[in-house]
């Protein structure tokens, strides 16, 4: 039991740092508002939950000797934050020219992270590093991961709120185009620190 706070660390600084997930979130919370925004937090959450088990049962094994497939997670996932940032271009604030825009819903943000390499780099260190070292197996597991999806949702929760505490200032044309770059410039920077 003395690994689990060394888990919750890690969760806890893996989770909070910027990443293609936070990073959408804050965008998901200035346009939608936090309300709004909570299918895409359980949906990262409960899909992230889903790979740390496999991670934790072994396949995160699998994705470490099998090249091609880590080569094909790492560009399905650098494709997907180009076409964030794609579509992060036009992105403005005003709810009558975008009502057609909805948030990201619970399966989507979900299925994302079997595409996140972030997603794939905390899942299989912390499975190799911070695994509880218990008897039955099926429990060790199920404590890592409930205790790192414990952790993960205040911290993703915590950029979702930035981003709707932001959207109150964000309402003149300048400021929305100012947060518009800055949001694009990071998504492409996660797009290509991928590949470092």
């Amino acid at each position: 039991m003395e690994s689990l706070l060394p888990l919750a660390l890690f969760a806890f600084v893996s989770s909070i740092t910027p990443g293609p997930n936070n990073i959408m979130l804050t965008s998901s919370g200035i346009m939608f508002g936090f309300k709004r925004s909570i299918p895409h937090m359980l949906g990262i959450t409960v899909g992230f939950g889903s790979m740390l088990a496999m991670c934790a049962a072994g396949i995160g094994s699998l994705l470490l000797a099998a090249p091609w497939l880590h080569g094909f997670l790492k560009a399905a996932g650098s494709a997907y934050l180009l076409y964030l940032a794609w579509q992060l271009r036009g992105m403005a604030f005003n709810r009558n020219d975008h009502a057609d825009v909805k948030p990201m819903s619970f399966t989507g943000a979900a299925l994302f992270q079997f595409v996140n390499p972030k997603g794939w780099v905390m899942a299989v260190t912390g499975a190799s590093a911070f695994m509880p070292a218990l008897q039955p197996a099926w429990f060790a597991v199920l404590l890592f991961s409930a205790i790192f999806c414990i952790v993960n949702l205040p911290c993703i929760a915590i950029w979702a709120g930035t981003g709707a505490a932001l959207r109150r200032y964000l309402k003149r044309l300048l400021w929305q185009r100012v947060f518009c770059g800055v949001m694009i410039v990071l998504t492409i920077y996660s797009a290509m620190a991928i590949w470092l």
